[in-house]
């Protein structure tokens, strides 16, 4: 999958106040890369990403996806790439409480209709490949932040997407966990040739990262 964006801006009102969250930027990224973001709180890194995973609406500008113009899709269509092409994997995790790790995996495969036992084998899986075999069927609160990371990691993989999104995957977590989720995304990228996007702080991502921008104040800029 190709994003481009072309002169992207996102406005919000609080009140009397206009807060530009991002502010006529050009992104771009390739099939198999990987991608960070870099700036300040409060920069605009977070609404740059729900605007390209289809969780938001510019106000201006455009967002492309493999040269398509996402405004012209309809809601039914921007559900089915999110659900089918692009997983997403947040700084809070939001896994369900009241589910089991497994279920928690599972749930993007039921959405999207596929079968019990596909839903079950897969998550098995995934769930393996994160170290998190012997965890699947504990709940979310019985496990460390980084293993909840993980967790979360594998339900961003469970429809197999061509793009991962995410938002400070390493923010929550101690030094040494950090590598290691930096170590699953890399691995993520480099042999399931899925695309990754992170924003984030941390050094150690940038530096895996082949395509840096930062941002401030809205504005993105390429890096290299």
């Amino acid at each position: 999958m190709k994003i481009k964006t072309v002169d992207l801006t996102r406005i919000y009102h609080v009140g009397a106040s206009k807060i530009i969250a991002v502010n006529k930027s050009n992104f771009e990224v390739s099939k198999s890369t990987f991608t960070a973001i870099v700036g300040p709180s409060g920069s605009g890194k977070s609404t740059l990403l729900n605007l390209i995973g289809l969780n938001d609406y510019p106000t201006a500008g455009k967002i492309l996806i493999d040269n398509t113009d996402t405004s012209l899709l309809s809601g039914r269509e921007r559900r089915k790439i999110r659900l089918f092409r692009i997983g997403f994997v947040f700084q809070t995790f939001n896994l369900l409480a009241t589910l089991s790790v497994l279920e928690n995996v599972e749930l993007p495969m039921a959405l999207a209709g596929k079968p019990s036992k596909e839903q079950r084998e897969t998550a098995v899986r995934l769930l393996g490949n994160v170290g998190l075999g012997g965890r699947i069927h504990h709940r979310p609160k019985e496990l460390s932040v980084g293993e909840m990371q993980r967790v979360a990691i594998a339900r961003a993989l469970a429809n197999d997407p061509e793009v991962i999104i995410a938002d400070e995957p390493t923010g929550e977590l101690d030094s040494k966990t950090a590598e290691e989720i930096i170590g699953l995304l890399f691995d993520i990228n480099r042999n399931r040739k899925t695309t990754v996007i992170v924003a984030t702080h941390d050094e150690k991502l940038v530096k895996v990262a082949e395509t840096l921008y930062t941002i401030r104040d809205g504005k993105l800029k390429l890096k290299h």
